[in-house]
Formats: C-alpha cells, sequence, structure tokens
C-alpha cells in the first residue's frame, strides 16, 4: 500500500507542514499562512490540517509524521557550544534552556496531542531533509546537492550526492563556522533583522562598493582552495550571547551597528556590496568542489544562503554544472516538504520517479490552498463587498491587463497558494514595469517598505530571452540575470554620498525601458512563467504583452511589510483595503476600488508594519 507521510518543521522559524503520498508531493503550507504572524515558529497544527484536507486524509491514515531535524543532536550542539564559553554562556543557556527541555525534545508528545493518533513519529537530518528537498523533487537522475545555511544540529554547510531513491552525504562544515550566519551578522550589523532582512542587505548590495572585502576575508572569513572555511569567532557574539556581533566585529568596521529605521549610509551599502560579494565567491569554490567531488553535471541547492538569487544567478552563468535546480522553499519551511520526501524514499522504499519533460515535482510550487469561485462570491455577497463576476477568462484577463497597462496595480488572487518565500503569480501584487514611478508607488504606497528594494520582473517564458541575458528558466524568481544591454539607459551611481535613507533620487531614475524591475546594476530578480504550469497567469502577461508589446509584468508578493502573503480571499481584501492598489481579482471576481466602502479610519495597523 502506498505511504502516506506527513512531514514537518517547527519550533524555530517558519513552521511548515508538507504532505507526500506515494512518493508524489499533494501539499505543503507555511503556518504563518493561516496565522497571520509572520515566520510563525509554533507547531503548525493549521498547516497541517489544510495538507490533511487536501488529500482527503484523517489522521490514522498517515504512516508516519517526520520532523526535519534532530532535536536530541541540535541539543548536544547547543550544550557543548555554551560549555565551550562558560560561563559567559550562562544568559544563553536561560534562554534557550527551556526551549530544548519544554518543547523541542517532546515532539513526538506534541504530533500525538495535535492527531488525536499515535501515528509513528520519524526524525531525520536537518541537512538532509534540505538535501531531500532539493534532489528528490529536482528534475535530475542524479545531481550533487549543495546545503547552506546558518546551522542545522552541527552542520552548516554539506555536500551529498543523489540518485534514484538515496542521497549520500560526504562532507560536511560544522558550527559555529558559517555562511549563513555570517551573513546574517551583516543583516544585523546594517540594521536590519535577522532571518528576514537578508533579502534586504542584497537589495542594498549595488548600492555599494565591495571596499571592505578584504577585511572580510582578512579577519572574518577564512576560505580554503576546497571551499571550506573557518570564521573568526573573536568577531561574532552567537555564542555566548544573543547578539550575533560583538565590540571587535565594530572595531573593524568603524563603531557600532546601525539602528534599525534611522538613515542608511554609504558605509551600510559597502557592506552589504561586500558581505555580497564574499558570499558569491564561497558559493563559487563550494560548487567547484561539489563538481570535482562528485563528477556530476547537474546542482541541486538548498538551504537558507540558496535564496540568495544574485549568488545563484552568478553561479548559473559561471556554468559550473550544465545545470542548476534551486528548491523554491529553500529555507526551513522546506525542510518539512523535504523530511517527508526522505522518508517516502529512503525509509518506505518508495521508487523515485522522474518526469521526462524536464520539469521538476514541485507543480510551480502551488502546493497552498486554492478558493473556488463560489467560496470567493459567498466571501463577498456575506460582507457586501461590491464586486463583478466574469467567468469569460479572455475577458477577465483582458481587463486586468488594461488595468496595468493604465499604470494601476492590482492585487492578484488565482488557484492555489505559493509555498515558499515567493509570490509566483497565485498570490501576488501587479504593476507596469514600464513606469519609472512603479517601484517607489508601490514600496511606499502598497508595500510600505524601503523604497530601494527593487521587484521582480514575471515574463512570458517564451519571451524572456528577449528582455533579460539568461540562458535558463527560473520560474521560481530564484535567478538574477542580466537586462539586456539594448533595453538599457545610462545611469550611473555617484560617488559621493547618496540621497536619503530611501534612495529615492536614485531609484526614481530610468535605467532601462522596464525601470520598474532593474536594479541600479542593470540586473533582475527574473521569474519566467510558463502556459502549462500558471496558465491564467501566463494569460494575463500575454494579454498585457498584446496591450503594450511588453510581455513582463511586475510581481511582488501579495501582503504589507511585516505581515505574512495572504492566503485566503478575505486575507486579500483586508490588504487591497489598507493600501492604495486599483483592482483586486479574486478568482472570476473582479473588485475595484473605486466601488468600495470607504477602509477604516484607524491606521495603528501600518505603525506596526512600520516597526517590522
Amino acid at each position: 500500500m502506498a505511504p502516506n507521510v506527513l512531514g514537518i518543521s517547527c519550533f524555530y522559524h517558519d513552521s511548515a507542514a508538507a504532505i507526500v503520498q506515494d512518493g508524489e508531493i499533494v501539499a505543503a503550507a507555511q503556518e504563518e499562512r493561516f496565522t497571520r504572524k509572520k515566520h510563525d515558529p509554533r507547531f503548525p497544527l493549521r498547516a497541517i490540517n489544510y495538507c490533511l484536507e487536501e488529500a482527503f486524509l484523517e489522521a490514522d491514515e498517515l504512516d508516519a509524521v517526520v520532523f526535519y531535524d534532530s532535536p536530541t543532536l541540535s541539543f548536544d550542539r547547543v550544550m557543548k557550544s555554551l560549555l565551550s564559553v562558560a560561563p559567559r554562556s550562562a544568559e544563553q543557556w536561560q534562554k534557550a534552556g527551556p526551549s530544548f527541555l519544554g518543547i523541542k525534545l517532546f515532539v513526538t508528545r506534541y504530533v500525538h496531542r495535535a492527531l488525536k493518533h499515535e501515528v509513528p513519529v520519524l526524525f531525520t537530518r536537518h541537512h538532509l531533509s534540505h538535501a531531500a528537498s532539493a534532489f528528490f523533487p529536482s528534475p535530475f537522475e542524479e545531481a550533487a546537492i549543495l546545503t547552506l545555511d546558518g546551522v542545522g544540529e552541527w552542520a552548516t554547510t554539506s555536500l551529498a550526492r543523489g540518485e534514484g531513491g538515496r542521497i549520500e552525504t560526504l562532507e560536511e562544515i560544522h558550527y559555529p563556522h558559517s555562511l549563513g550566519l555570517l551573513y546574517s551578522a551583516f543583516t544585523y550589523f546594517c540594521g536590519f533583522k535577522v532571518n528576514s532582512g537578508e533579502y534586504k542587505l542584497m537589495g542594498l548590495a549595488p548600492y555599494g562598493r565591495p571596499v571592505y572585502a578584504d577585511l572580510i576575508r582578512e579577519h572574518l572569513f577564512h576560505a580554503k582552495p576546497d571551499g571550506s572555511f573557518r570564521l573568526d569567532m573573536r568577531h561574532f557574539g552567537y555564542l555566548d550571547s544573543d547578539v550575533v556581533t560583538n565590540e571587535r566585529f565594530d572595531a573593524l568596521f568603524g563603531g557600532p551597528p546601525r539602528k534599525p529605521e534611522s538613515r542608511i549610509t554609504r558605509r551600510e551599502m559597502d557592506l552589504a556590496a561586500s558581505i555580497q560579494q564574499v558570499t558569491e565567491e564561497a558559493v563559487l569554490s563550494l560548487a567547484r568542489h561539489a563538481r570535482e567531488v562528485t563528477g556530476s553535471r547537474q546542482l541541486c541547492l538548498a538551504g537558507g544562503v540558496a535564496l540568495n538569487c544574485v549568488a545563484n544567478g552568478r553561479l548559473q552563468r559561471e556554468k559550473i554544472f550544465d545545470r542548476i535546480w534551486i528548491q523554491p522553499a529553500a529555507g526551513d519551511a522546506g525542510g518539512a516538504l523535504g523530511a517527508a520526501l526522505a522518508a517516502s524514499h529512503m525509509h518506505f522504499g518508495v521508487p523515485r520517479r522522474v518526469g521526462g519533460d524536464g520539469r521538476d515535482a514541485m507543480r510551480g510550487s502551488y502546493l497552498g490552498p486554492a478558493y473556488s469561485s463560489d467560496e470567493v462570491r459567498a466571501f463577498l455577497e456575506r460582507h457586501g463587498h461590491p464586486y463583478e463576476r466574469n467567468e469569460d477568462r479572455e475577458i477577465r484577463v483582458q481587463r486586468v491587463a488594461q488595468t496595468l497597462a493604465e499604470g494601476k496595480v492590482v492585487g492578484f488572487l488565482s488557484g492555489r497558494m505559493e509555498f515558499g518565500p515567493r509570490s509566483l503569480g497565485g498570490r501576488s501584487i501587479l504593476g507596469d514595469p514600464r513606469r519609472a514611478d512603479t517601484q517607489t508607488v508601490m514600496n511606499l504606497k502598497i508595500k510600505y517598505r524601503e523604497s530601494f528594494r527593487p521587484f521582480a520582473p514575471s515574463v512570458l517564458e517564451e519571451r524572456c530571452g528577449d528582455y533579460f541575458a539568461i540562458d535558463a528558466e527560473s520560474p521560481y524568481m530564484l535567478l538574477v540575470a542580466p537586462v539586456r544591454e539594448e533595453l538599457r539607459k545610462p545611469f550611473e551611481l555617484p560617488a559621493a554620498e547618496l540621497g536619503d535613507t530611501d534612495l529615492l533620487e536614485h531609484v526614481r531614475r530610468e535605467r532601462s525601458s522596464i525601470p520598474a524591475v532593474t536594479h541600479v546594476d542593470y540586473s533582475a530578480r527574473v521569474q519566467t512563467v510558463s502556459r502549462d504550469v500558471a496558465p491564467d497567469y501566463h494569460a494575463v502577461i500575454e494579454a498585457f504583452a498584446e496591450k503594450t508589446g511588453c510581455p513582463v509584468v511586475v510581481n511582488t508578493s501579495f501582503n504589507v511589510r511585516g505581515e505574512p502573503i495572504v492566503c485566503t480571499p478575505e486575507d486579500a481584501y483586508r490588504c487591497f483595503m489598507r493600501t492604495e492598489m486599483d483592482m483586486l481579482v479574486l478568482d472570476d471576481c473582479i473588485l475595484e476600488k473605486s466601488k468600495q466602502p470607504a477602509a477604516p479610519k484607524d491606521e495603528s495597523w501600518r505603525q506596526e508594519y512600520e516597526l517590522d
């Protein structure tokens, strides 16, 4: 009988659940989408319930629940690390001890209590979960696998090889030496929040110059020719405190960390550029070593560092491997999926099936809930929200495309919700990439976030090469590629201090014929949209191309700063009314902002998001 396996990740950050039936991915979702608490680390009860419903299963029909980590090994690492710096670590133990002694060592109890059934509970290794999430859904029969993150139990970097239904771990780098924690140290030092602000640091990097790169190589990050590395722990605080850096780190870079929400200075820009350069070099070095050790021509990537799409884009262009595949939920949420896949193939022996069409098994990462037209209309009518229903997809997409062509902003909820940190056309906010003011309007009036942060383009898969210098599909928005030279306009960042906090003067300048998705270094975080994988989203972009000649739209996640991506029609409507979006699409229902009742005057929610 085909095994039903539920994978879960929780108790650190980004808890999630995923279900695999007979080796096939059926559903996966992050808990935050249901609780509306960003990066929710709690036991993923709502995500589990969704996965069981999607798979039409009761708890007693599960063959196993698999936790993505080994709590005992993690406890071993915490204890030994704290003892190594005792007694300075006493305060750290007071914080970490209750978590492990009260929660993490009793996962089985939590599972049985939540499911009301004593289903078998299995445990895997953190990096094996990541590796499984990367290799098993990939389109490759065999591949090298690199996992790069902050820390699992002990591993922070691992090299494995996958073939068929097996994964063999070949090499590891252990805590406290971590590329992920190095990048997080600079995230914190530049005034952003660890485990969520790394995207901001990556987006800030092109504004700076890598003038600190040699200092990082000399004092912090010592790399060897084979890609292995060590950190000089005298400059970091995460072993004996809850602060990532320390006074030595401050002295090295000319003063204390930037205070959150304060002015971004040249120092932060240059630090971002410097750590980004060092990170890219480290990823390339590790990839070269992986190619040499495994002999494989394919590479799979997972772990939080694999979400660094700038490094991924450079890795793609270097052609160390013929093909690269990156798990779209590369962070800890994806560990839930990897745990379920690892148990399916490596514990229950389910044969792995690789499609012959070159596509992966992630189904576009559209693995979350969908809402039928009847459900959408029931919600709208129950609350009296004015809407128009149009069952004819062609007419509907033409209406959306015309709205975008007029420079307006559209909230778009269609089909199943995405699994992972990126909106890919299921829960997206869309805009016109040809307008120079789209980036600042969407950042300041829709997203309520720093205006220097770039937006991503969604481009028709068949037209990608006309706009971007990339020779690979990028369905999950995980590769940064240059905008084609013939589309660029002259632009140069000044060498002196850059404008104000949000760099508005420079963001507003046109850099190409699609300025809203062209970063200051002429790069773009590309999503290629396939007619086969995302037919509704593809149809919208195709209609926009027919009207404007441009097969590209701006795509950003359907949320505001500090809030998880929307899940339900109700979430989407609430976000729509609290921002300056012009149109909302909920399946086959269209809502215009001008026809909605006035939004509540209370804007205390916005202050909460601004402080994130």
